[in-house]
This record gives C-alpha cells, sequence and structure tokens, in this order.
C-alpha cells in the first residue's frame, strides 16, 4: 500500500514506478496506490485547472500506461474498493516473473 497525498506528480510517478520494480521482482500480487479524490488539492488558483480534476488520481495510472518498463509488469489497474480507498484510490495487479 502506497498513500501519495502530499506527494508532487514528478515525485509521485518516479514513486510508483520505482515501487513497481521492486514488488514486481519481490513476486508482490497487488499495489494498492491511494491518492486521494482531490478535494483539497491547491490547484483552484490556476485557471487552467479545473477544481473538480484531481492530478494524481488521473495521471499516476496515465503516466503508467505510458512507460513501457513498467507497464509490461503490470497485468492490470483497477478502481479501489470502498474499504481501501474508494474513488481516492486504485489497485495495480502485476505480473508474476516467469521463471
Amino acid at each position: 500500500k502506497i498513500d501519495l497525498h502530499g506527494f508532487s506528480l514528478d515525485e509521485a510517478n518516479k514513486k510508483i514506478e520505482s515501487l513497481i520494480n521492486q514488488y514486481f521482482l519481490e513476486g508482490v500480487e497487488k499495489i494498492v496506490v491511494i491518492t486521494g479524490k482531490g478535494l483539497r488539492s491547491k490547484k483552484n488558483k490556476n485557471p487552467y485547472v479545473s477544481k473538480d480534476f484531481s492530478i494524481l488520481k488521473n495521471s499516476v495510472p496515465e503516466y503508467i500506461n505510458r512507460n513501457l518498463n513498467i507497464k509490461n509488469k503490470i497485468k492490470s489497474i483497477s478502481k479501489a474498493e470502498i474499504r481501501d480507498g474508494g474513488e481516492g484510490a486504485f489497485y495495480i495487479f502485476l505480473k508474476k516473473i516467469k521463471e
């Protein structure tokens, strides 16, 4: 489980990439990524960013999908259940290393 509250977008992307690489090698099957819903984001002073837009919630999965180095280690990404953070979280299911 990783909580990205307080991370910048760049910090969050680097952390996720590092964790995916590490956990893939360790044989971890599921990562719970908590991004929050963006309700307390300070981006509302920027007229080009919607107050309803959660930067980490949307951009971290996009980063993963564009990064072939880590995308190849992922089986799937899905929404988290309420108990794990609901709309403010998602799951990353990792592939197993082929032996």
